[in-house]
Parts: structure tokens; sequence; C-alpha cells
């Protein structure tokens, strides 16, 4: 019965110790990436293999349009709701509607090119190659059209 007990007691304590290991050598990178200044750009780092002196300088960018990227996200929710509002309330198109459509259109606008501004910013602190490879990321991942919106193309 000793030898039964003894055996389980180090199966469990092998199989604890097992378990660290591989959750200590699988979360290794994730750790290492939450360590840096700027965990979220990790990734970035990675994918263009940027230098510690360019990845710096990027974080450097992102820290400083942070302030104004949440600022636009804030006005433009403002509106949107703002908007909603009117519809709700309303059985038909009124001027008041048709200005804060114009209204969430504009604030739409300027956060896409200050966005952009940004993107050509980050892309000036790496490689020309890199840059290039950057900017149609960017382009295909953040300017595509909204879900349930359609582009018309012209077709011959």
């Amino acid at each position: 019965m000793k030898r039964a007990i003894l055996i389980l007691v180090v199966g469990a304590f092998a199989a604890v110790v097992a378990y660290c290991a591989v959750f200590y050598s699988t979360t290794a990178s994730q750790r290492q990436a939450s360590a840096t200044s700027a965990p979220e750009l990790t990734w970035l780092k990675q994918e263009f293999n940027l230098s510690d002196a360019q990845f710096e300088r990027i974080s450097n960018l992102h820290s400083a349009y942070q302030p104004h990227c949440k600022e636009m996200c804030r006005r433009i929710d403002q509106q949107n709701a703002r908007l909603r509002s009117l519809v709700s309330a309303s059985t038909g198109m009124t001027t008041e509607i048709e200005a804060a459509l114009a209204e969430s259109a504009r604030l739409r606008v300027e956060c896409q090119a200050a966005m952009l501004n940004h993107f050509y910013d980050v892309s000036r602190n790496m490689s020309p190659a890199q840059a290039k490879r950057y900017l149609a990321w960017v382009q295909e991942k953040t300017f595509v059209p909204a879900p349930g919106t359609r582009i018309h193309e012209n077709r011959r």
C-alpha cells in the first residue's frame, strides 16, 4: 500500500513539474513581450524585423499618437450616439439628421487622415523594404469597406 501511494505521489509531482516546464517554455515569448515598453507593438517588431532603435522610435510615435486616437474615438462615439438618438426620434429625414450625418462623415475623414499620417510617420522609421510592406499591410487591414458595404467598380 505504501508503495502505491509513493508511486502516486511521485507521479503527481512529475506531472506538475512537467506541466510547469511546458507552460514556462510555451509562454516565454509572451512574457518577454509584456516586459517591453510597448507590449502591444511586439508583433510589429517581430513581423517587420525591426531593430531595437526602430522599435523604440515607433513605440514613441505610438505613445504620442494614442491620446489623439482616444479623443477621436470618443468624439466619433459621441456623434454616433447623437445620430442614433435623432434617427430613433424621427419618422423621416430631417435637416438635423442630415447635419449629424455630415458631421459623422467629417469626423471619420479627420480620423482616417490622422491615422494615415501616423502610418506614414511609422513607415519613415523603417527601411524602404520594411516601409513598403508595412504600408501595403496597413492599406489592406485599415482602409477596407465597412461590413455590409460594397465598393462599386467600373466594369467595361
